[in-house]
This record gives structure tokens, C-alpha cells and sequence, in this order.
């Protein structure tokens, strides 16, 4: 091959076009191993009526969706940024492998947490719980899953403690707002697609949540690089 040819074909693999492709390549095998890795615990999900008395069988079923999100946004991270040497399914089993352990020591409590929250809310008025009670607990929740959303995300790039992993997420939920905020609109957007649509199409787009939540998590990440490790 010749020097031009060459260069031309250089070109190509690295115009806008291909970068496009290439992102689209990333997030749909990565979507696809999202799939693999729920969806034995997501079809009886959808399967399930919306009753509260379901809601501690749907916790349990939700559980394998840490681990994955956590290989999710360790493959979307570490992409070469060399076109020609692609390895998304790779970079998602190596992190499975790395984080499974470490995304449901946090995963775990956080869907404890919520299903409990959730069962108040659903029988507050067995329990007696005044109405006025509902808001904090819906601000508990969101908060819950704010903090769960950074503990996912360091968990997933960096090798802390998990009481270290929680501790990081908590002062960051204040340290950069930004990040707060824009994890709290994504989860309005996924709650809206959940009750428009259904968990299904939710769980469709979940690269790009993942993508979105790491593009959110910039600052953060940032600043544990360069705050937290050598």
C-alpha cells in the first residue's frame, strides 16, 4: 500500500462518519450484554403485576442490574480512541469480572433502602404515616439514588474501599452540584419513560442512560483522579 492510499485510508477511519459508527457500534453491543446479564432477572420483572406486594420480589430481581451497570460504564470508559482497535464486549466482561463484587456491596443496600421506602409510601395508609410525610420520602429515595448513581460510577473506575466508595458519593453529592443535578433530571427522564412507555423501553436505552450518566460524572471523576489517587 502506498503512502497516499494509505493516508487516504486514515482519512476515512478517522472522519466524523466513521467516529459516528463507531459510537453507535460501542453503545448497541454494550446495550446488547446489558441485556444478557439482566435479563434473566428483568423478563419476570415484566412480567409482574404493578401490586406493592410485589415489591420485595421485585428488589431482588433488580439485583443483577449493578453489576451491570457497573461493567457498562467501565467498557464505555475505556474505549482506545483508535478506531481500528474496538473491544466493547472485552472492556464490559473485564469490568463484570473487576466490579461485580464491589457494585452489589452498594447496589444491594441501595435497593433495600428504596423497596423499603417504597413499601411505606405504598401502605402509608395501613401504617398510619400522615400525608405530609410522602415528600421527604419521595426527596429520601431521589437522594438515595443520586448517591447510588456516583457510587456506581467510582466503583466502576477506581479501586476504593466500599465504605470509602460511600463516603466519596456522599461528599460529592454536594462537592459538584452539577453532577447532583444532572443525575436527578436523568432519573425524572428514566421515571417518565418507565410510566409513558414501560421498563421495557427503559431498559433499551440503557447504554445510553450509562453513557449520559458518565458524561454527567466528568467533574467527579476528574476530581477523584486528581484528589484521590497517586
Amino acid at each position: 500500500m502506498t503512502r497516499s492510499t494509505a493516508h487516504a485510508w486514515r482519512q476515512f477511519g478517522d472522519g466524523p462518519l466513521s467516529r459516528f459508527a463507531s459510537r453507535v457500534y460501542i453503545l448497541v453491543v454494550v446495550e446488547v450484554l446489558l441485556l444478557v446479564t439482566t435479563l434473566p432477572g428483568l423478563l419476570p420483572l415484566l412480567l409482574l403485576g404493578r401490586d406493592p406486594s410485589n415489591l420485595p420480589l421485585a428488589a431482588l430481581l433488580l439485583l443483577p442490574v449493578g453489576p451491570a451497570v457497573c461493567a457498562a460504564l467501565y467498557a464505555l470508559r475505556h474505549q482506545p480512541p483508535d478506531l481500528t482497535d474496538l473491544r466493547p464486549a472485552a472492556l464490559f466482561w473485564r469490568g463484570y469480572r473487576l466490579n461485580a463484587g464491589g457494585a452489589l456491596r452498594v447496589w444491594a443496600p441501595t435497593v433495600l433502602w428504596l423497596t423499603v421506602l417504597a413499601l411505606n409510601l405504598a401502605y402509608r395508609g395501613a401504617i398510619g404515616l400522615p400525608r405530609w410525610w410522602v415528600v421527604p420520602l419521595v426527596l429520601i429515595a431521589v437522594g438515595v439514588t443520586v448517591c447510588a448513581a456516583n457510587a456506581l460510577v467510582i466503583t466502576s473506575l477506581f479501586e476504593f474501599r466500599t465504605r470509602d466508595v460511600l463516603r466519596l458519593a456522599v461528599h460529592f453529592l454536594v462537592r459538584t452540584p452539577g453532577v447532583t443535578v444532572g443525575n436527578a433530571l436523568l432519573l425524572a427522564a428514566a421515571a417518565g419513560v418507565t410510566a409513558v412507555f414501560s421498563e421495557a423501553v427503559l431498559a433499551l436505552l440503557a447504554s445510553v442512560v450509562a453513557l449520559a450518566v458518565l458524561r454527567v460524572g466528568d467533574p467527579m471523576i476528574h476530581l477523584i483522579r486528581k484528589e484521590f489517587t497517586a
